[in-house]
């Protein structure tokens, strides 16, 4: 689904999206440390068996991994990043196109920057900037 979406439309959606975020976080994490072991299983395992379930778990979870990220951008947000917890909500600012961007670990959104620029380029979002969509 696609929107732009203001200021505080983004801060009433947060709240949702944190918990899809930190969902699709678990899963990325679960598919880190599946791979983990399935690497420690080559080397220290002559079982096939091991390997094999293992494999398959691990095609489970990637498979629920994208299926999270699928519903967190459903929301309307662009995951930018799991690992480094970056999400951009669509907004624009005098006619132009810009994204509101948050950080995980934020408790609103309070910066944009412009569509090429990157979480580098933020800047805070003004009291009173209704330039924002």
């Amino acid at each position: 689904m696609f929107m732009y979406f203001t200021t505080n439309e983004a801060n009433e959606a947060l709240p949702d999206v944190i918990k899809k975020f930190e969902f699709a976080l678990a899963k990325k994490n679960e598919v880190t440390k599946l791979e983990q072991q399935l690497q420690l299983s080559l080397s220290t395992t002559d079982s096939f068996e091991e390997y094999v379930t293992l494999k398959q778990k691990l095609n489970s979870v990637i498979t629920k991994f994208y299926e999270s990220v699928e519903i967190l951008e459903n929301t309307g947000v662009m995951v930018k990043s799991i690992e480094q917890g970056l999400l951009d909500f669509p907004s624009k600012r005098f006619n132009e196109e810009v994204w509101l961007c948050w950080k995980y670990g934020e408790t609103e959104i309070r910066f944009w920057h412009d569509k090429d620029s990157g979480f580098m380029g933020r800047k805070p979002i003004e009291v009173s900037d209704e330039s924002l969509v």
